[in-house]
């Protein structure tokens, strides 16, 4: 079934190139489509200006519109940003069109694990093999497509559980390329079966204390935890720190002196308040595609 909806505020591409998903994937053949999975669904959303045509199970509109934070009113978020930050003021308006994405926690955890010191090519390509070797088989988004041999088809998996994860042995995730992140990984799938690393009880956690809870587990630091916040738990002040955001931050708020991450987290909770999760996703866009000029 297809939804319309007009929202502002939102770009489907600014939103699946801003680093926080990668299951959000241009269709095949379709401009302005994207084919995004979650939790074992499939959607297909496109975008005519500010009109978003959503493609999906008619009982699953509500999750979709939960999973693309449809409901949040971003014109008034950015227009309470202070009006002397002209650093965030600016980038908001560059990158006006990100949403946060509110993704399942288990792969928030599993992903941003994998994300550490590699690119987004990479990183996807990884998650995919994850998901292909241990996930789910969910449809083909080509509906020629009738059988699984056709090499036309583009089967799509869903992201595996913790027990389909931890089907695979230390060695299986080796073999992936996974590298150091391999023990990490087979840790926490073990951690969340044997209810060690308890993600109910991880969602009744405010911010402070999912913080605390998630660095708790082997492989799990600062930077990853606040991303699992932000973008699995809905933590909208969480303001990730990584390579990037320290050197945007450096150049745009401290004259570009060398800054260490604890004191660039302790002043964007003082600068971004509430807002430090959309302040990260509008500067992470600015400063690398167009303050910075890096594509």
């Amino acid at each position: 079934m297809t939804f319309t909806y007009k929202i502002p505020c939102f770009d489907l591409e600014q939103t699946a190139r801003s680093g926080q998903v990668f299951r959000m994937i241009p269709a095949p053949d379709s401009a302005n489509t994207w084919v995004v999975i979650s939790q074992g669904h499939v959607s297909f959303i496109r975008q005519e200006n500010n009109t978003f045509f959503l493609e999906c199970d008619s009982d699953l509109e509500v999750f979709w519109k939960n999973y693309f934070d449809m409901d949040t009113d971003y014109e008034q978020m950015i227009a309470s940003v202070a009006p002397d930050d002209a650093y965030l003021k600016a980038a908001a308006q560059a990158g006006k069109g990100i949403r946060i994405l509110r993704q399942d926690t288990w792969e928030m955890i599993i992903t941003f694990v994998i994300s550490q010191q590699k690119t987004i090519p990479a990183i996807r390509a990884l998650v995919e093999a994850l998901c292909s070797r241990y996930g789910t088989k969910l449809l083909f988004t080509d509906d020629t497509c009738d059988t699984e041999n056709d090499t036309n088809c583009h089967q799509l998996y869903a992201f595996p559980t913790p027990e389909q994860l931890c089907q695979a042995s230390f060695e299986d995730l080796l073999a992936l390329k996974l590298g150091y992140r391999a023990k990490y990984i087979y840790r926490l799938c073990h951690d969340a079966t044997d209810g060690h690393l308890d993600l109910a009880y991880l969602s009744t956690l405010d911010y402070e204390a999912a913080m605390d809870y998630l660095t708790g587990f082997y492989g799990i630091g600062k930077k990853v935890a606040n991303c699992v916040c932000l973008f699995g738990l809905g933590k909208k002040e969480a303001f990730p720190v990584d390579v990037w955001i320290k050197r945007i931050m450096e150049t745009m708020y401290f004259d570009g002196v060398d800054t260490p991450k604890d004191k660039i987290a302790a002043f964007a909770k003082e600068q971004f308040g509430e807002l430090g999760g959309f302040a990260q996703q509008y500067l992470f866009y600015y400063g690398k595609s167009i303050k910075m000029g890096v594509k």
